[in-house]
């Protein structure tokens, strides 16, 4: 079996489901929290109106392209923070923690840039009105400076995630999205002496509660006795240029494949545009909602980067691979799962968004062709965060450019406009591209990690 999944005792195989479920049910549920504040900002701007909706999903598709992108980036912490724990080398964790701070603050601020330079063009290439265009300018205003806090976080969350402590992250996760609820009530609809914003007052509550998470997560960090003999939070450092060096060959990889799947969407959404606010709309509803689900394969994944990392750290390369087939194992029963849940619910699901039937049908319909992807898009998700692991970053890279773009954006417009396919065109080819993906990264999975098998690393 591929991976050797199913080389050991099926005892073996479920103490290592364990171990991987521990590591990723905590985070799993502080990313379906971060998630849940692009879902209350959904549901909040759908309350205010349409327009309203439409805006938050253009400026929420510019803003996520960003972010992901660099979390792939900052995404190269995680494995070198594991394999210098497993290897014992704690000294360095801590350095490598303090240099992961200045990267984050780094790519925050080139984040933040960028948001706002693309407001001028974004809006030059829109026709929606007026209202629409200007709130989506309001949107990104606000959200730009929250990028540093997000970059930050994602610093500190690979330090903790990679030491193998994850709980944290839950907790603050929630707190966070328990305090965007009212903040979004107070600016969207003007409550408590506040303005009212509409869908911008999502952007203004979305940078509050990043800064809060930020600062969250540092100082359990600082005060957490766990963490003290890392020394992270125990001096000042100044920043390593090769250690940036270090951090940006190995993530900027990762990074392009994030935003070539994440660009990806942002794309479709504004070439979806011109098929007018219901479509974009019922487009923001699907994608809130698989971007929740989502986060289980994601999750899972920075459960087996952090593993094989750990195993590699004591060189226990057999031990890598089966853990890599443990998790992919794994991940086809929970897509399984999503898929059947996504088909039966649909309408339910897609009505805890709006109530205008038009958008309603749209979105329900859709839900269906993202019901199907799950299974290749778990499967090419946890194949990708395993070869992070063993630091191979650069050959999926080019297999989501090759899917993502070759097979997904291109021909996902030919059908969408010569077929007249509209929305589901882009749908259509969004399966095509990710079952390509999964099936290359399983493949490079298989191969890189049975040459490295062949040693005295056994499991014990």
């Amino acid at each position: 079996m591929l991976l050797d999944a199913n080389r050991y005792s099926p005892a073996v195989f479920f103490k290592e489901a364990k171990a991987l479920a521990v590591l990723a049910w905590p985070m799993m549920l502080a990313q379906i929290a971060a998630v849940g504040l692009g879902f209350v900002d959904t549901v909040m701007a759908g309350g205010a109106g349409k327009e309203d909706l439409a805006a938050v999903a253009l400026g929420s598709s510019a803003f996520a392209t960003v972010f992901i992108t660099w979390m792939g980036v900052m995404a190269a912490l995680n494995p070198i923070v594991s394999q210098l724990n497993g290897a014992g080398k704690y000294a360095e964790v801590g350095e490598t923690g303090r240099q992961g701070l200045w990267f984050g603050l780094f790519l925050g601020m080139a984040g933040m840039a960028l948001l706002l330079a693309a407001v001028p063009p974004f809006l030059a290439y829109l026709d929606l009105p007026q209202r629409v265009e200007k709130m989506l300018a309001q949107y990104m205003w606000f959200t730009a400076p929250a990028m540093p806090a997000m970059m930050l976080h994602r610093a500190l969350h690979a330090y903790t995630s990679s030491l193998n402590k994850t709980q944290a992250l839950m907790w603050i996760s929630w707190a966070a999205l328990a305090l965007n609820v009212p903040l979004n009530y107070m600016f969207v609809y003007g409550k408590f002496g506040m303005p009212e914003l509409g869908g911008a007052g999502c952007g203004l509550a979305t940078m509050l509660v990043c800064w809060f998470q930020a600062a969250a997560l540092w100082l359990y960090v600082k005060k957490a006795d766990y963490f003290r003999r890392f020394g992270m939070a125990g001096g000042f450092s100044k920043p390593d240029w090769a250690a940036q060096k270090q951090f940006w060959q190995l993530g900027w990889p990762s990074g392009l494949s994030y935003f070539l799947e994440a660009s990806l969407f942002t794309f479709i959404m504004f070439l979806i545009a011109k098929f007018g606010e219901d479509y974009v709309a019922a487009q923001q509803v699907v994608i809130s909602l698989t971007g929740i689900i989502y986060m289980i394969p994601q999750a899972l994944g920075a459960a087996v980067t952090v593993r094989v990392g750990f195993a590699l750290g004591r060189r226990q390369r057999r031990r890598a691979r089966y853990i890599s087939g443990v998790g992919i194992v794994l991940g086809l029963g929970l897509a399984l799962c999503t898929m059947s849940l996504l088909m039966l619910l649909r309408a339910p699901l897609a009505s805890m968004y709006t109530d205008d039937a038009a958008v309603l049908s749209l979105a329900a319909s859709v839900l269906l062709f993202a019901a199907l992807f799950q299974l290749f898009d778990f499967t090419q998700c946890i194949s990708s965060y395993a070869l992070r692991g063993y630091k191979i970053t650069k050959a999926p890279m080019l297999v989501h450019g090759i899917a993502f773009w070759g097979f997904g954006l291109l021909p996902g417009w030919l059908l969408a406009n010569l077929a007249d396919m509209k929305i589901y065109g882009f749908w259509t080819a969004l399966i095509v591209s990710l079952a390509a993906a999964a099936v290359l990264l399983v493949w490079l999975l298989e191969k890189h990690s049975k040459n490295l098998s062949n040693d005295k690393g056994l499991l014990p």
